[in-house]
């Protein structure tokens, strides 16, 4: 004994064997006091204080303890339970069981259903028990009606007898009929309702498609109603200039011999073929922003340069419909940026053809660059670019599409206009693409405003020190805003300098300073002035003060269809519009006797007489325009049908023979890129010659592709010979 008072078993001889052998045994006993115990025996061994090891470990649990296990939360009369043994004895009973065996309890009180006696009943129950099966049986005990289910327990040679009321099972059966039919009914709403969800799913799915599919057909609709017009359009404005270009011809061909008409015809040619390549240039960026191949190609540039370009390109535009054009430069203090020049250009040439070309005669167009501080941090800066007019301005609902591809606003008076309706849409492309943000404002009748903003990283450039002399200079022109823009640029670098919004006034204070025999240094004179204009003024002045005060004329028009008068007047000199600091310290440093003046700010009359060009181009009629246009500039030409023929006649040519070659692209045998390499990988002392790419692949990357391959810049034909004298002067001065 562990532990509690002493058991034995009732069959100690069988439980002990089964033990002995290893099997777990349960069997009936009593302690010392006589109470019946249930044993419980599983096969353990251990070493005892003897020496010997244990079999078995038995536990002995009180027959109530089982009892009450058994026991369900139901009156007695309703379910219970008896455990026996095969012979019919208890052993473990209800207390109103009170007989030795239940065979005895069959026999007193079980009554017969369906013809058996008690005496069947246990015949059957016996049998099964012999054969160790489960046996169910029904019977009416005192008047009720009960069920029998017998079966086996393990580990031992008991059986386990449940009862339960037919009335009991009758109200669970019938529960469970309930519920099951409520089960059934929900289970047939369920499937009858998931179909029903899914057809309404289903419908919902198919009228939204079909709200897409006409979403689709609409947009469809409007994209073919839109390519149409635009086909339309195009055709129109193909046409135009095509019949320009073909009835001028003709014009020119009848009257040969009328040298002015020739010249006419010729002069209305070039306006027509340069506004048929600038529609054939819209179409070719639409279609690589449509298919996804446009691309930037930062690189470092001047602002100025970039400025003083465009407004160069856009003069012969403003003087023809008689505008008034202004730039103003607001605190601009970096220059040279990282960007895309090319898109830069692009992007301003848009806004200001469309001010030009919606703004009437003797309308006013102005041009303003503000810069601010970055939220991207100090190595970038925030420009702003403005683009105002007087035009005929838009309406608003045609504002909110004036982005989009193919846009033209429908107005009687917006017919006659030549376009595309590509443009806007190019220029937020690349406004998008540079990550800024482009914001229009517009009245009809009133005119238009665009605001462009880009964030442009700060070029890695050592500017020169610009500083001039302490001078007092004055400043005259009718825009306040320029005036005080262009003074705090020159007291940044040195000059102190007054202002005068018309001639009147700026020779009061001339005549002022001459009395205190303290005269202006430098006189700074807008062109176009109220009343009295820049060159009268200027005449005025030299004729009051005499010719020591330098006079300077400044303008955003082009300087050589003022200069005769200019100069007559007593004119000094020109600087162009805008005035950037720079711009301003170039183009008065001269007059502080400076020798390393910077070209570019007035026109140069370098001689090109003597210059010798190699002309590599397969296409002869093409020879023929570059040959005649670039002949005119006093350059000898040699021409080479392709690549390799240039690349021959540079290296059989004696050193420093060529003075710089123009490259086309496109040849056979080899292509402009190879020829160009073959050029760079020659060890010949003139090998870093300007090459100088001339094609008909005029796209930012085919820009970037020249360069990568050594050439030194790029003309886009047709050839613009003031653009290829630039680049010469450029390059010859050096």
């Amino acid at each position: 004994m562990i532990y509690g008072e002493p058991v034995a078993s009732l069959n100690p001889g069988p439980f002990l064997n089964s033990l002995c052998e290893g099997e777990e045994k349960v069997s009936a006993g009593s302690d010392q006091s006589g109470n019946r115990v249930i044993l419980m025996g599983v096969p353990a061994s251990y070493f005892m204080e003897d020496g010997n090891k244990s079999v078995a470990l038995v536990a002995a649990f009180p027959v109530e303890y089982i009892s009450d296990l058994l026991a369900l939360d139901e009156s007695s009369d309703m379910a219970y339970s008896f455990v026996i043994r095969q012979d019919g004895s208890f052993v473990i009973r209800n207390s109103d069981a009170y007989r030795d065996s239940y065979f005895e309890r069959v026999r007193s009180l079980y009554e017969s259903i369906g013809g058996k006696t008690p005496e069947q009943y246990i015949k059957e129950l016996q049998e099964a028990m012999a054969a160790n099966e489960d046996y169910c049986s029904e019977f009416v005990i005192q008047g009720s009606r009960r069920y029998l289910y017998c079966s086996s327990l393990p580990y031992s040679e008991w059986y386990l007898l449940n009862f339960i009321s037919h009335d009991m099972l009758d109200s669970t059966v019938t529960s469970f009929t309930s519920q099951w039919i409520s089960l059934s009914l929900g289970s047939c709403l369920l499937i009858l309702a998931a179909p029903l969800l899914v057809f309404v799913r289903y419908f919902k799915m198919m009228e939204d498609q079909v709200g897409e599919l006409e979403k689709a057909r609409k947009v469809a609709e409007y994209a073919s109603r839109s390519k149409s017009e635009f086909l339309s359009n195009m055709s129109h404005d193909i046409r135009t200039p095509m019949n320009a270009i073909v009835g001028m011809t003709a014009i020119a061909t009848a009257n040969i011999g009328n040298t002015q008409q020739v010249q006419d015809c010729l002069k209305k040619i070039t306006l027509s073929s340069r506004h048929l390549l600038g529609l054939i240039n819209d179409v070719l960026d639409m279609s690589k922003i449509e298919s996804g191949k446009m691309t930037l190609n930062k690189d470092q540039v001047s602002l100025r340069e970039i400025i003083d370009s465009v407004v160069c390109i856009v003069q012969p535009q403003v003087k023809a419909k008689k505008q008034k054009f202004d730039v103003f430069i607001h605190d601009i203090s970096i220059e040279n940026v990282c960007c895309d020049s090319l898109r830069l250009n692009q992007v301003l040439l848009n806004l200001l053809s469309n001010a030009i070309k919606f703004t009437p005669e003797e309308g006013s167009i102005e041009m303003a660059l503000y810069e601010e501080s970055s939220p991207k941090g100090e190595d970038y800066i925030r420009l702003r670019l403005q683009v105002r007019d007087t035009g005929i301005g838009m309406s608003a609902e045609f504002k909110e599409k004036v982005f989009e591809s193919f846009a033209r606003e429908d107005r009687t008076r917006v017919q006659r206009t030549e376009g595309t309706g590509l443009g806007m849409a190019i220029t937020k492309y690349i406004v998008d693409a540079m990550g800024g943000t482009i914001q229009v404002e517009s009245e009809p009748g009133k005119g238009t405003e665009f605001s462009v903003v880009l964030d442009m990283e700060k070029a890695e450039i050592l500017e020169e020190d610009m500083i001039l002399p302490d001078w007092n200079m004055l400043v005259v022109d009718d825009d306040r805003q320029l005036c005080e823009s262009t003074v705090q640029s020159l007291t940044s670098i040195g000059v102190k300098a007054e202002w005068a919004l018309d001639g009147e006034t700026a020779i009061g204070m001339v005549s002022r300073r001459h009395e205190k025999r303290d005269d202006y240094h430098v006189i700074l004179l807008d062109w176009k002035l109220p009343g009295m204009d820049g060159i009268e003024t200027a005449r005025e002045i030299r004729q009051r003060f005499g010719e020591d005060i330098p006079i300077l004329l400044i303008s955003a028009y082009d300087w050589s269809e003022i200069e005769e008068d200019a100069r007559a007047a007593g004119v000094s000199g020109f600087i162009s519009k805008p005035l950037f600091r720079s711009t301003l310290f170039y183009g008065l440093k001269s007059y502080v006797e400076i020798s390393d003046r910077v070209p570019g700010l007035e026109e140069s009359n370098i001689d090109f007489a003597g210059r010798r060009i190699l002309l590599a181009e397969d296409n002869e009629l093409n020879w023929e325009v570059a040959e005649a246009l670039l002949g005119e500039l006093g350059l000898e030409l040699d021409w080479a049908e392709n690549g390799k023929i240039c690349v021959d006649k540079f290296l059989q040519s004696p050193v420093g023979f060529y003075d710089a070659i123009f490259m086309d692209i496109r040849m056979p045998e080899m292509t402009g890129y190879e020829a160009a390499d073959a050029i760079r990988a020659s060890e010949r002392a003139d090998a870093a010659l300007p090459i100088i790419a001339m094609t008909a692949d005029a796209f930012s990357e085919d820009i970037q592709e020249c360069l990568m391959h050594g050439m030194n810049a790029h003309v886009a034909k047709p050839i613009d010979i003031k653009e290829v004298s630039r680049l010469l002067e450029r390059y010859f001065t050096k």
